[in-house]
This record gives C-alpha cells, structure tokens and sequence, in this order.
C-alpha cells in the first residue's frame, strides 16, 4: 500500500459497525486517511484474518479468533463490541430443552458466540452437545423452527426477533459469563495490520473514537449509512441493536474490556478451545 492508497477495511453491515464508521467513511473525521469498505459477515472477516494475505489492512472479527491472528495484527482499543446484557442466546422449539446429544447450529466455530457457547455446555450440559454445525446466522432461526436442528446459537438483533419465530431462549450466554465473572461479555473486534506501523495504529485508533464521538453526538447523519446496509431491519430493532452494542467499550475498552478479553481467551485456552496467548498479545502501542 502506497502512503495515498485508501485503506483496506471490512466489517459487518449490521447497524453497530455502520453507526461506528459511518463519519469516517463518508469523510468527516477531520485528517482521516481514505478508506475502502467492504462488507462481510463476521465468519467471512475471521477467515480473512487467519488467512493474513488478503490486503485487508482493518478488519472487525471475533475476540476468539485473536489467538490466531495477533502476530500480523494488532488489537485497537476502540470500536468494537463488548458489553453487558447482550450475549448470544441458545433457542429451541420448546422450553427447557435438555441439550445432551442434540445438534446445535452456530454462526461460527471461531466465533465469540461459540466460545461463550462452550464455556456454558461444559458447566450446563454435563454429558456434552451432540453435533454442532455452522451456517450463516440469518438461517439459523428459520432452521431451529423447522426441525432441521435441535437447538440454535444466535447474535445480534435476533435476541428482538426469535419470538417471531415462535422459539424460547434456553440460555443466556451472557448472562451465564456475567454471573461467572462479573466482567462484561467481549464479541466483536477491531484489529489492524501491524505492518501499518506504530504511529498509524495510534492514529486509526483516534480516527475510530472520534468517528464514534461524532456518531454519539449526531445519530441522524449515520441513519442513512444504517438503513442502507439493514434494509430488512426494522428501524427501531435497528436503533435497539446500536444501543445495545455501541457503548463505554467501543469508545475504549478500558480496564474492564481489557480484563474480559484475557478471562475470555485465558478460560477458553484452559478448556483447549484456542490456542494460549503471549503475556503481551493485548497490548496497543
């Protein structure tokens, strides 16, 4: 990448990635390097990242994929998603469903969602999970109500739209991370190629919360951004969805986000799901 080139950025289309970026996308963060967006789901953006050799220079993936990826990119300490309330929920056709054997859909096996999900069944469901199979998480719901699974692991605006599928929430992901370690719940990340250099992650960083800022204290300007990219969403799950996920921590993580991240990565590398992390893999420059 030439110092004029637009950077390379993907993240999801979901209405709290369009809300964080929008003022920098569409440039009004004063001094901002240009940036070429695309969009993919959060499994498509994982992948990217394990792969490393894309082009991609920012990338919004999950906290479970950073094991993999950190040697190339570097965590940034702001635009992401942590928070508290907003874990990925288990749904099924019935209420109070023993999940023993059953199948169970997921959006991704590198997910945050999944890693939530295995933490919970190794403390709930005793005698484990039968098969758990991925597909895109649109599809899930419509596959737990037909039958075609057991049990289903969603994300996002679904925690607002599964009892239109006339599905019940088993359990709570979050409210089972919460209860174990007070910390707030860590699922979507914002990391950028370190190659990029110590000074242009300081300055990516500054871009994301003040596009953040400017997102905060104009929420009509980044409505169009939203709509355009969550057309089937209705406007107020979308508005729900932004204030669920955009908060304190995407701001900048802080202390807090910081801890939940590591207790995340630390239980998960003790229960052999990921890799373990360096003493200094978190670090920002």
């Amino acid at each position: 990448m030439t110092e004029h080139e637009p950077l390379r950025i993907a993240f999801s289309p979901c209405p709290n990635d369009t809300f964080v970026f929008d003022a920098w996308a569409h440039g009004r963060v004063p001094g901002a390097p240009d940036i070429d967006v695309t969009f993919a789901d959060i499994d498509i953006t994982n992948g990217i990242a394990e792969r490393g050799a894309d082009g991609f220079d920012v990338l919004k993936v999950s906290y479970a994929v950073l094991p993999w990826v950190l040697e190339e990119y570097a965590l940034l300490p702001c635009g992401g998603a942590l928070g508290r309330g907003c874990g990925p929920l288990v749904l099924t056709r019935e209420a109070g469903v023993d999940l023993t054997g059953k199948t169970v859909a997921v959006p991704s096996e590198r997910s945050t969602a999944y890693l939530l999900f295995r933490l919970w069944a190794a403390d709930v469901v005793p005698g484990g999970v039968g098969k758990v199979v991925v597909m895109p998480f649109h599809e899930i719901m419509p596959a737990v109500r037909d039958g075609r699974v057991d049990a289903g692991l969603v994300i996002h605006e679904a925690r607002f739209t599964y009892q239109d599928y006339g599905l019940y929430a088993l359990a709570d992901m979050g409210e089972h991370w919460e209860s174990t370690t007070g910390l707030p719940i860590p699922l979507g990340a914002i990391i950028a190629r370190r190659s990029l250099g110590d000074a242009k992650l300081r300055e990516l960083a500054e871009v994301i919360r003040t596009s953040v800022r400017m997102a905060w204290d104009d929420p009509e300007a980044s409505r169009p951004y939203v709509r355009e990219h969550a057309q089937e969403m209705d406007p107020a799950v979308a508005d729900q969805h932004i204030g669920l996920y955009v908060n304190e921590f995407t701001h900048d993580l802080g202390e807090d986000g910081y801890a939940a991240v590591r207790g995340l990565l630390t239980r998960a590398a003790a229960e052999g799901l990921v890799p373990p992390l360096g003493r200094d893999a978190l670090s920002f420059v």
